[in-house]
């Protein structure tokens, strides 16, 4: 028979498609056993309507054969196969997919799982061919045809010899280049590899005659080779079966050996959801971070399956950043794919496909942390910097969704607590959440500002991390509740008599402020009497939104050429002994007066753990107090 031309756009479409759309040759075999399995569905849903056709469910399956001499892949199947027409009509065309047209035409009928919907993906084959033969024979037709193509040059159909109803596709896998090894196609444990990493759960076994070695019968150390015919998939998926009958085991095997990890996930979460949009997703916490997870090679994202054949290794429109490690899969049969089936189209399935794994998540979370405190704790550890990022992240849009997962560690017992935790127990007359930041839980109780607050009988939550005062800065408050920093200047707690007591400290010794403060002009922006200090002579506080802890940070980022600094105050205890000291250098020495103030500066500086500019001048001062000391 002669041969017959592709049409020009078909010509054009498979030559773009074998050198664009798919980038990953190795999922040709993907495409082809999808198609099988497609074929097989269609012939046993025409068994259950269609008396003259009879089928053994039990013998459905999809055999593969390799021919490493002759350099072929043999695939074939036991479906409904095609007639003349059909063949003309499915693979003469590009794009025509007979796939699609069965489903169309019964989409009204329910359990009809379509998978392969777009004609291209038989075309795939010639990404590592350079010859493909079809051989199949339909229920309909007395005989059977075979379709031969050698690429773009075009193809041809003719009548052939083949008993059985179903489809036998020849390969022949092209040589070897220098940028390219296609021979990789025909060896047993790249099959292997292929089936299970793309088509573990298709619903009929997929067969392939393997080699082992084995001890020879009668001898202790020699060998023989034997032929054997092993299924290659596992074709159940465990995210189908229902929840009640899964042991907890079977979850932590699947994951580990999935996802390549040595410890058991944290948490396991298997949800399926039945309406418009239908999926099955089960979802782990790792019981660790990935080394890599704070770099810029880390991908998050889940493994996107339609009908059990893996689509997309990691599709992160479905995780938002602050689930970012969470691992796991979704299957759904519902999702629109495009011509490739590499990508997906971006359209309202998936959104809300990642919404409910997003609330679902959170949810989950959310049930540990109340019920499974401990556990909860432990997760936190992990994955609590990733959370407050995410509450911080985008000027906090996602603020409201996080703020209650997010933990402190309050100073009245030392432990994990949570925002709605804290207000709850409040006192009575409490109006603000107080807290408190610095490098360790040990520094922070060090700050002079600390005592004050707690002797005030009131709870401070203590914050370690550089993120923490950013998160409550763009929280601004919780229950109506504001968030203070013990170390700002806006703190009011003295009773009445008190302040009136320091207001007039500070109007009898306006002048000495004044040096003190024309001193350290440039350091402060005010210098003053306070009554919140206990032992401690001096403290810095600070004015506006940028705190102490908030300037290391900025500091620190790498490219921060311009460094930031914080408005800050030089408070000094009215009770402490050096304010007579100030008051006598005022009325004797006041350039001593402006040494000391200079001093008593760099002191808070220390405190609060801050560089000083010049360690040698503040040595040499110190040195000069200690020789003058009588």
């Amino acid at each position: 028979m002669a041969k017959k031309q592709f049409k020009a756009e078909s010509k054009r479409v498979l030559d773009l498609m074998i050198n664009s759309i798919y980038t990953n040759k190795e999922i040709f075999l993907r495409e082809l056993i999808s198609n099988a399995s497609d074929a097989i569905d269609k012939l046993y849903y025409r068994s259950l309507t269609e008396k003259d056709i009879k089928v053994n469910s039990h013998d459905l399956e999809i055999n593969i054969k390799l021919d490493k001499e002759n350099r072929n892949i043999i695939i074939t199947d036991n479906g409904c196969g095609m007639t003349e027409k059909e063949m003309e009509a499915n693979l003469g065309t590009i794009a025509k997919s007979g796939s699609l047209t069965f489903k169309q035409e019964n989409e009204k009928k329910k359990d009809i799982d379509i998978i392969g919907q777009f004609g291209v993906g038989f075309y795939s084959s010639f990404m590592v061919s350079d010859k493909v033969t079809v051989k199949s024979k339909s229920p309909d037709a007395e005989k059977a045809y075979c379709w031969i193509s050698e690429g773009i040059d075009g193809y041809r159909i003719e009548e052939c010899e083949k008993e059985d109803i179903g489809t036998e596709i020849i390969l022949h896998i092209k040589e070897d280049t220098e940028d390219e090894s296609y021979s990789d196609f025909i060896e047993e444990y790249k099959i292997k590899e292929l089936v299970k990493k793309y088509s573990d759960y298709i619903r009929y076994p997929i067969k392939m005659e393997v080699e082992h070695s084995r001890l020879k019968e009668g001898t202790e150390k020699e060998y023989e080779t034997v032929k054997e015919i092993e299924t290659l998939n596992c074709m159940i998926p465990i995210w189908k079966k229902k929840k009640g009958k899964i042991k907890q085991e079977e979850y932590d095997a699947f994951y580990m050996g999935k996802f390549s990890d040595w410890e058991k996930p944290l948490k396991t979460i298997h949800t399926a959801v039945e309406g418009q949009y239908s999926y099955h997703a089960l979802l782990f916490i790792p019981s660790h971070l990935p080394y890599d997870y704070y770099t810029k090679d880390y991908e998050k994202g889940l493994q996107l399956y339609a009908n059990g054949v893996l689509i997309m290794n990691k599709c992160q429109d479905l995780l938002p950043d602050y689930f970012g490690f969470v691992k796991g899969l979704v299957d759904s049969q519902d999702l629109s794919l495009n011509i490739s089936r590499e990508m997906l189209q971006h359209d309202r399935q998936l959104r809300v496909i990642a919404r409910n794994i997003e609330n679902k998540i959170k949810s989950e979370l959310e049930k540990m942390l109340k019920n499974e405190r401990e556990a909860y704790e432990e997760f936190y550890n992990i994955y609590g910097t990733q959370l407050k990022y995410g509450a911080y992240d985008n000027y906090g849009v996602n603020k409201d969704k996080l703020k209650d997962l997010l933990l402190f560690i309050s100073s009245s017992n030392e432990k994990f607590v949570t925002l709605k935790e804290y207000t709850e127990r409040m006192k009575e007359n409490q109006d603000v959440i107080y807290y408190a930041v610095g490098e360790t839980m040990d520094k922070i109780k060090e700050l002079p500002q600390i005592e004050f607050v707690q002797n005030q009988g009131y709870e401070i939550l203590y914050l370690t991390e550089n993120i923490d005062e950013f998160v409550l800065k763009v929280l601004t408050e919780y229950a109506g509740k504001r968030f203070v920093n013990v170390c700002s200047e806006n703190i009011d707690m003295g009773t009445e008599e008190e302040k009136e007591e320091l207001k007039k400290l500070t109007e009898d010794n306006k002048d000495m402020i004044h040096i003190m403060k024309e001193t350290l002009k440039d350091d402060v922006q005010d210098v003053r009497f306070t009554n919140r200090l206990n032992k401690h002579p001096v403290c810095l506080t600070t004015e506006g939104a940028m705190s102490i802890e908030m300037e290391k940070t900025l500091n620190r980022q790498i490219g921060n050429d311009e460094p930031v600094k914080a408005q800050t105050i030089l408070e000094i205890n009215k009770d402490h002994i050096i304010v007579k000291k100030l008051k006598e250098l005022y009325n004797s020495n006041k350039e001593e007066l402006k040494k000391y103030s200079k001093i008593l500066y760099v002191q808070a500086r220390l405190i609060e753990g801050l560089k000083i500019d010049n360690p040698t001048e503040y040595s040499n001062w110190i040195c000069d107090l200690i020789s003058n000391v009588k």
